[in-house]
């Protein structure tokens, strides 16, 4: 069996795919963020919490419901967008202009409530959601055998990711959604209803994380404290791409990903803190983080 740096080669490649689909997640969810935070203002700390909810919605669509996996992936982004809206047009607006800390600690209690109310109903015990028919099975590699899943999650997360870089980055909407928040007043002197565009700019966020909540269900038991695992690996992920930066979260969070999955094959003890050293060291060197303005 061939050894690379004294570890079996099957052994590091399994890891390795199973921290690229780790960082398609932390991908998906960090660009979430990063779209809330570099649009809007707000660090959105129920950013965890709604990748839970879409996870649970999935699985109340398919058992009371008989809906299966591919309506969840349609209908539960858009749901979850639902709820994000009426957070940002009932709680959120409120808190418009004032210091970060206002937005971090009112999402921060948001995440109480909606996990208070999931584990009211569901319980803390951990439920199934099985994986669809059309994605079982495995991809005989010849050097390992590949769950066909995990290979959907990979391209259907980045797939996503790059589509709202380049909706973003590229296009007039995009243009005008950062004109938007740079100057609103301006922006609305053209006629542009700035407000509606900040709140769909909020939903779309949430979106991808309930997005990521569907996807991540066959992997996991379902919990509601599912969010909190990820989300503070996601919030170093953002810190290290840099603050609002699309690119960076996309690109950072797919290179922590395998970086996390070397360390489980080379040193497992490091495998869970290897992102905050990682942060630590980008902090010291670029403040703003790697992809990220001044």
């Amino acid at each position: 069996m061939t050894e690379i740096f004294g570890v079996p080669a099957q052994v590091l490649y399994g890891q390795l795919l199973l921290g690229l689909v780790n960082g398609s997640f932390y991908a998906l969810l960090s660009l979430g963020l990063s779209v809330i935070f570099g649009l809007l203002n707000i660090v959105n700390f129920a950013h965890g919490t709604m990748y839970m909810v879409g996870a649970f919605l999935a699985y109340v669509l398919l058992s009371p419901l008989g809906l299966n996996y591919w309506w969840a992936l349609a209908l539960v982004p858009v749901l979850a967008a639902g709820i994000g809206i009426f957070i940002e047009r009932t709680v959120l607006k409120r808190i418009y202009g004032l210091d970060n800390i206002y937005g971090l600690l009112v999402t921060f209690a948001l995440t109480m409530i909606i996990e208070g109310v999931v584990r009211v109903y569901f319980g803390v015990s951990g439920l199934r959601y099985p994986v669809p028919q059309a994605l079982t099975g495995m991809l005989d590699l010849g050097f390992m055998r590949l769950p066909i899943y995990r290979v959907w999650v990979i391209v259907a997360a980045l797939g996503l990711c790059l589509l709202t870089w380049a909706i973003i980055e590229r296009t007039r909407l995009g243009a005008t959604l950062r004109a938007g928040t740079e100057n609103p007043k301006l922006v609305q002197a053209f006629g542009v209803n700035v407000p509606m565009l900040v709140t769909l700019v909020f939903g779309w966020g949430v979106g991808l994380a309930a997005f990521a909540g569907v996807l991540a269900a066959p992997l996991m038991q379902l919990t509601p404290q599912i969010g909190h695992s990820i989300i503070i690996t996601v919030f170093g992920v953002v810190v290290i791409g840099g603050m609002g930066s699309i690119l960076g979260s996309i690109l950072t969070g797919l290179a922590l990903g395998l970086l996390e999955g070397v360390a489980k094959v080379y040193y497992p003890e490091a495998s869970s803190t290897v992102i905050f050293v990682v942060m630590i060291l980008v902090l010291l060197v670029r403040p703003h983080g790697l992809f990220g303005k001044q």
